[in-house]
């Protein structure tokens, strides 16, 4: 049984395959269901196999087709065996979505940045590693298994790779990093009609937020409230972005309604970046 879309009417993606990393939870989990629901096969993977596990359960209990595994981005030989797994499984991948990432305060001078050194480059390299390394481990093992031209490649970056901010320095240099990714393998793979797009999206209600905000929050000495007032004065919509509407703007892109859309990056923040 296929998975209709409620918002479509009809099962678009309907035997397209589709891969989404760090699909355990927030974006990555609305992504999966949306997908699902317009009819593709779903393949998640995140690094605790349970969170992945439960969202797969939810999409075939609804009907849908879902494969969940443990995989480790940073590791470039598990994610050649997790992408070849799902092409054993289910053929060529129509869909790649770049979602899994993580962020951490790393700040370079001052009392905020005290603390070990090593301790300090590790957070460095780990950041890094999750949130621009392994989209170029993902995309170099799905791109042989891609074809044009419904080949679709979405890179969650951020706002933060549209600016700076303070303490997170690491964050904003692999979020800047996706943004330049997606530029030029857009041009690479125009040839074969694939199409590589990124999504910067601001303050998403998701756990990954809320930590970073907790952090901020404590490093100017203030309530998690208060500094959630201060975010929002700073977005002009004044509040946070749902999930889901990531998940749709995602869905937009890897549809044939975005197919003369590529190398752009899509802000979708309330406003935020005209602040």
């Amino acid at each position: 049984m296929t998975m209709v879309s409620e918002h479509t009417g009809h099962p678009d993606l309907l035997g397209r395959t589709a891969i989404v990393t760090g699909g355990g939870a927030g974006i990555g989990h609305a992504t999966a269901l949306r997908l699902a629901r317009a009819g593709a096969r779903v393949a998640l993977c995140g690094r605790q196999l349970a969170p992945v596990t439960r969202v797969a359960a939810e999409i075939t209990a609804a009907g849908g087709n879902a494969y969940a595994a443990a995989c480790d981005l940073r590791d470039p030989a598990a994610t050649r065996r997790f992408v070849a797994d799902v092409h054993a499984a289910w053929g060529g991948i129509d869909i790649l979505v770049n979602n899994a990432g993580g962020t951490g305060w790393t700040p370079l001078r001052g009392a905020a940045a005290g603390g070990d050194l090593d301790e300090r480059d590790t957070l460095w390299r780990d950041i890094l590693a999750v949130n621009l390394d392994a989209v170029w481990h993902v995309t170099r093992a799905v791109l042989p298994h891609m074809t044009g031209p419904h080949g679709r490649i979405v890179n969650i970056s951020s706002v933060l790779g549209r600016f700076g901010v303070p303490g997170f320095a690491a964050y904003c240099t692999a979020k800047h990093g996706v943004i330049g990714f997606t530029r030029a393998l857009a041009l690479e793979l125009a040839p074969e009609r694939i199409t590589v797009n990124a999504i910067a999206p601001g303050w998403v209600s998701t756990e990954m937020s809320v930590a970073s905000m907790r952090a901020q929050a404590a490093a100017g000495g203030i309530t998690f409230e208060e500094f959630l007032a201060q975010a929002m004065r700073g977005v002009p919509l004044g509040r946070m972005i749902a999930p889901a509407e990531v998940a749709e703007l995602v869905h937009y892109l890897v549809s044939d309604a975005a197919a003369g859309m590529t190398g752009q990056t899509l802000n979708l923040c309330g406003g935020q970046t005209m602040a």
